[in-house]
């Protein structure tokens, strides 16, 4: 096999210098010399050649004594780039600018109505994203992530709607790419949410596992590997489709009324609740989901979250016995509510219908499991352009 050239040897040494700093935060010379396993010599020129890049700094000294060349420690500029995420639901937008190493600067979010104007949402959003990444200190955005609901054409990087969702969606992620000239990548929301809890939260330890996400809708996100699987057409996920038997029409292709989405989404888990007892406000929406089952969860209302169990273990069952993830994440608003409590009822339910061996667990990244894998794919993004030659 061909040794690589002195150019490609010297960026794959300073991909792997950064990705260390990153890591492990700042480093001396020596520290980097020991965790690369590169000579003395190699590891200077390396420095060298990324601070004249702009790359990294001088930000400390190490040691006892805290003087001389070697207890120069060496950290990312996290400076050298701005990046953002925006979280962009059927109600409103959240925006988080960060830096080149994800830490938060700024964050903002505007509600919107049902009905709002599309070109209205779009400009009052692209003013929020303005203003955010201003207070955040940043001139200009080097990366954007962009989470909604529906499928991303793989062809296009498009949004393709299905039925019920607003439209200026996919108009913003257009009117983005056009009006800043930066990388505009677009995701569904639920995959962002896995990176999140993968990165961050409950599936830290996992490289296959499934994120089953319960809120206005239902869907998942497939992490098989290592690797979020998205499907020929950008569809892996969508089981709100998936058929449920018993009376009542199927799902269509535009509409997943009668899928699993009718027996597990927010308005389904609103109903129930109503017929137990449960307050629960007539929107309908996952916020009202959500509130019925943290109430049910303080009220120990046993039969109304068996019920609830039951219904989220029948779809789990038929993702796990596709895919055998081994660990399935309820995360979205019902399954942030349920917590543990939800989680070990599903557990239970799921391990009498299924014979495959699978953990479940309650997602732990929180409310903003979106923004934050949206800003984790950025982040990822703009360090792979920035750390390599020529970035």
């Amino acid at each position: 096999m061909p040794s690589a050239s002195p150019s490609t040897a010297r960026a794959i040494n300073d991909r792997l210098a950064l990705d260390l700093l990153h890591r492990e935060g700042a480093l001396t010379a020596a520290q980097l010399k020991t965790l690369t396993g590169l000579s003395r010599p190699t590891v200077a020129d390396l420095v060298e050649r990324l601070q004249d890049a702009g790359l990294i700094e001088i930000v400390g000294e190490a040691g006892a004594e805290r003087r001389g060349p070697n207890a120069k420690l060496y950290g990312i500029v996290a400076e050298r780039a701005y990046l953002a995420g925006l979280d962009v639901r059927t109600h409103g937008v959240a925006v988080s600018v960060a830096d080149l190493l994800g830490r938060t600067r700024a964050e903002a979010s505007l509600p919107f109505d049902l009905d709002v104007d599309t070109e209205v949402a779009v400009e009052r959003a692209i003013a929020l994203l303005e203003a955010t990444t201003a207070e955040a200190g940043a001139t200009e955005l080097h990366t954007i992530a962009v989470g909604a609901p529906g499928l991303v054409d793989p062809a296009t990087g498009g949004l393709r709607h299905a039925g019920g969702l607003p439209a200026w969606h996919g108009r913003l992620v257009d009117e983005l790419r056009r009006r800043l000239g930066v990388p505009v990548l677009l995701e569904n929301e639920v995959n962002l949410a896995a990176a999140a809890e993968q990165r961050l939260g409950a599936a830290r330890d996992r490289d296959t596992f499934v994120l089953l996400w319960l809120g206005f809708g239902v869907g998942a996100a497939v992490v098989l590997d290592g690797s979020l699987r998205r499907g020929a057409s950008g569809g892996a996920g969508e089981i709100g489709f998936l058929p449920m038997l018993g009376p009542g029409r199927l799902p269509t292709a535009t509409d997943c009324d009668g899928g699993f989405h009718t027996l597990a989404g927010s308005a389904a888990i609103c109903e129930l609740a109503r017929a137990h007892g449960i307050p629960a406000s007539t929107g309908d929406n996952a916020e009202a989901a959500e509130a019925a089952v943290g109430y049910a969860i303080d009220a120990n209302a046993e039969e109304f979250l068996e019920i609830v169990a039951e219904r989220i273990a029948i779809g789990a069952a038929a993702v796990t016995a596709v895919l055998d993830p081994g660990c399935l994440v309820l995360g979205g608003e019902i399954g942030r509510a349920g917590g543990d409590a939800l989680a070990s009822r599903v557990s239970r339910r799921l391990s009498e219908i299924s014979p495959l061996r699978t953990e479940v667990r309650a997602g732990t990244v929180g409310g903003g499991a979106v923004l934050e894998g949206a800003v984790l794919t950025a982040m990822g993004a703009a360090q792979d352009a920035l750390f390599t030659p020529g970035g």
